[in-house]
């Protein structure tokens, strides 16, 4: 495979992108189309360029610019409030796996990616980061404000954030410094002063209560049920069938003696008048504005509330008005508020098939009349007369006509676009990138992977249908021609990235598919296999790992039993040790009484410098929710076992 930049080709084009085409001369014309991968997927850093395979021929390189669409003239709100300089998350794919570090405004890296995952800056100057899997705070330099050591950190609310570790839910100041001197059960942000918080009472059963800025119990715990405070005031559930209205100093409002009383909106609250009955609405002194009459009811938002009126948990939801007037009849599978007087109203893409998914039109929520009937296959609520859609191709911003907006860009792929600070950052196809506002990409995540001269990973894409989507690893720079396209041609089929098809209804199921380098020494690589396979319909999917472990020399997989000396019992000593582990070892008090028999030969796992590790399939052992159990051996306990001279251990010692 010929690789030929096209960098040069693009200086000084700034009126827009550079695309190219690429054809092969069939001895009539210039009729044979070679495919390329999507353009965000075949570059590293600032490289543009075609491949052309390595076979004998004519080729022929069509470029040309491809127009930038206007720019969107911002309302005057949206520019006052930008700073100077505002740092944005960014993933970076690496050889020691994904890391999060932070760009500026013109992409480049301003925080290195150290990252498990980052999140963005607050009005404080301060962001959330996690390193395996606990969370810490840093400031715009990098610096630890916080360190790592919360399971959990919500961002800042009026001042404080909500954290929590194994000890339980508390409060941390701009300082790091804990506010309550309690843990709890739950603690949620705060709102207007107060922040509801649960404690598990002596009969076992949680109650709610209220902490004030300070983190001092205001409102002890004594709420079956109770909700944040909005315009001055929360609902409580003070017993079974009775709910009330309370200040933020306690005093109740107003009663309300029904079987169930939801949260209130515009000044309305669902409730049903019987026991697992219809539902209406009541005014906030308890009096009947709506009948009990839907067999669901959301809360009321800008003088509108969803309803449904479907029997046996189906599917009919319209939009209603204050006087329980339907503005939208109540025939949709689906009817979504987005705000600035905007609903999406949707329908199943296959009608025998409802649960894969909505397409949806846009309607006008004071009217019901509908703006635009382009089918759309997902969409975000409106901000400031944008909202983030994508249809079957592509994604983008729609205006408040539901057409698609000037504001660009315009994206292959499916995912969503937000605003931040000054750039657009595009999440897309699970993979990032960042834009300004003319629609010009200033950063995209690397789809190369260097490992050490002459070797890297490239990341490629397969994409037949919008239910299927793996991204599979190429690896470069080995030697031999056949030995390179052996290799790849089984990294693809192990990655699921072939003979899927154009999807429809008669495929039952969607995919996801990824990798990462897990470990690279030598001539060793290792790589993460990872997918997830939803079949339509069933309460989760499956996910699946594989680990390859590929000499880039000569191109071998290796398998576990390539790592010890023929004839050698590895089998029983490995099961032996990890028997030992799941007795022994409390974190491992998940595994299935009785289920662990041992290991197989040919038993998954993968290595790193220091120890294997064999792992085990969700459901065979351990409950779903515990993943993939896995049990690290250093190599000190089994060095007797091991092939020294063998071509696996030699391949990364």
């Amino acid at each position: 495979m010929l690789r030929i930049k096209l960098n040069e080709l693009a200086k000084g084009m700034d009126s827009g992108p550079l695309q190219a085409e690429v054809w092969k001369w069939d001895g009539i014309g210039w009729n044979e189309a070679v495919a390329q991968q999507e353009e965000d997927f075949i570059r590293a850093d600032d490289d543009l360029f075609v491949t052309i395979p390595a076979e004998e021929g004519l080729y022929r390189i069509d470029y040309s610019i491809k127009p930038l669409e206007p720019l969107y003239l911002l309302t005057e709100w949206e520019g006052s409030g930008l700073r100077a300089e505002v740092l944005h998350p960014a993933p970076f794919k690496l050889k020691e796996g994904t890391l999060w570090g932070y760009i500026n405004n013109e992409g480049r890296t301003v925080i290195e990616p150290r990252y498990d995952y980052a999140e963005d800056f607050q009005d404080n100057g301060l962001a959330i980061v996690q390193r395996r899997d606990s969370s810490g705070l840093i400031d715009s330099s990098g610096r630890e404000r916080v360190k790592p050591v919360y399971s959990f950190i919500a961002p800042f609310a009026e001042g404080l954030a909500v954290v929590s570790d194994a000890k339980g839910y508390t409060f941390i100041d701009e300082k790091g410094k804990e506010v309550t001197s309690a843990r709890y059960d739950y603690l949620n942000s705060l709102h207007e002063g107060r922040a509801l918080f649960s404690k598990q009472s002596t009969t076992g059963n949680s109650r709610y209560g209220y902490l004030n800025a300070q983190g001092k119990e205001v409102l002890p715990p004594v709420y079956l049920d109770a909700g944040d405070f909005m315009n001055g005031t929360a609902l409580v559930k003070v017993s079974e069938g009775e709910y009330a209205l309370i200040d933020p100093e306690g005093n109740v409002l107003h009663t309300y003696k029904h079987p169930f009383v939801g949260y209130p909106g515009d000044g309305l609250l669902a409730y049903q008048e019987t026991e697992n009955g219809k539902y209406g609405y009541l005014n906030l002194d308890g009096s009947v504005a709506i009948k009990p009459q839907f067999t669901a009811a959301l809360p009321f938002s800008e003088g509108r509330a969803v309803i449904n009126t479907a029997e046996d948990y189906g599917n009919a939801y319209g939009l209603i008005d204050k006087q329980g007037k339907q503005i939208v009849p109540a025939t949709y599978y689906e009817v979504l508020q987005l705000g600035e007087n905007r609903v999406a109203l949707g329908t199943p893409v296959y009608a025998d098939q409802p649960y894969r998914g909505s397409r949806y039109v846009i309607a006008d929520a004071g009217t019901g009349r509908i703006l635009s009937n382009h089918p759309l296959l997902g969409v975000n609520n409106y901000q400031h007369g944008l909202a983030s859609v994508y249809d079957a191709k592509d994604t983008y911003f729609i205006d408040k006509s539901g057409k698609k907006a000037s504001q660009p860009p315009v994206i292959a792929g499916a995912g969503t676009l937000s605003f931040n600070g000054s750039l657009i950052r595009a999440d897309i196809d699970q993979r990032t990138a960042y834009y300004d506002r003319k629609g010009k990409q200033v950063w995209r995540q690397n789809g190369v992977i260097p490992l050490r001269p002459p070797y890297s990973v490239l990341e490629k894409k397969y994409k037949p249908n919008r239910d299927y989507l793996v991204y599979y690893p190429v690896i470069e720079g080995i030697a031999s021609t056949e030995v390179s396209r052996a290799v790849n041609d089984k990294l693809r089929s192990l990655s699921l990235a072939e003979g899927v098809g154009s999807g429809g209804p008669a495929q039952d199921f969607s995919y996801t598919g990824d990798f990462a380098v897990e470990f690279f020494r030598k001539n060793l690589l290792v790589l993460e296999l990872s997918g997830y396979n939803f079949p339509f319909g069933a309460a989760h999917g499956m996910p699946t790992r594989n680990y390859v472990h590929i000499n880039l020399r000569s191109g071998r997989f290796y398998t576990l039993s390539d790592l010890f000396k023929p004839g050698s019992k590895y089998v029983e000593k490995l099961s032996e040790i990890v028997g030992k582990q799941i007795a022994t070892d409390p974190q491992y008090s998940y595994v299935f009484p009785d289920t662990y028999k041992g290991i197989t030969a040919d038993q998954p796992f993968y290595v790193d410098e220091a120890a294997l590790y064999l792992y085990f399939a969700p459901y065979e052992i351990a409950p779903y929710a515990a993943g993939f159990p896995t049990f690290r051996i250093p190599y000190a306990e089994i060095m007797g076992l091991i092939s020294t001279e063998g071509d696996f251990w030699q391949s990364f010692h």
